[in-house]
């Protein structure tokens, strides 16, 4: 990877550890909460990019950064078939999946580099 990819990479990850949400019921909520925290780091993003036709993934950061945003623990296979769809883009250099609860993913699909944030690694225990 790139050394400017690198310094997004790591202003995303601390901006999402910044999140705190109970359990959710709609993925857009979780979105939302992935935009202000974005946003309130100063990261430009584009939220439900099109990357082709029927190829949407919800938010693309330049150079070359998509997140998938997902609620819950999502079916593994399903999760790592649609990375794959998005991965096989040539726009997308670095892919972030984030998760209500911890997901493990391959550590790179096409050759591209893969992350998984659990929002849920956020949550300490309350005394």
């Amino acid at each position: 990877m790139n050394n400017e990819i690198d310094e997004i990479t790591e202003k995303i990850i601390t901006a999402l550890k910044k999140i705190r949400i109970n359990i959710i019921k709609e993925e857009y909520i979780l979105q939302n909460h992935v935009a202000e925290a974005l946003s309130e780091a100063g990261i430009g993003f584009v939220k439900e990019y099109k990357l082709a036709p029927r190829k949407r993934i919800d938010f693309f950061i330049e150079p070359g950064i998509g997140l998938e945003v997902k609620k819950g623990k999502p079916n593994k296979q399903r999760t790592v078939n649609q990375l794959k769809k998005y991965t096989a883009e040539e726009r997308i250099k670095l892919l972030i999946l984030v998760v209500e609860r911890n997901l493990t993913i391959p550590e790179e699909i096409n050759g591209v580099k893969c992350l998984s944030f659990g929002i849920n690694r956020n949550w300490g225990i309350a005394l």
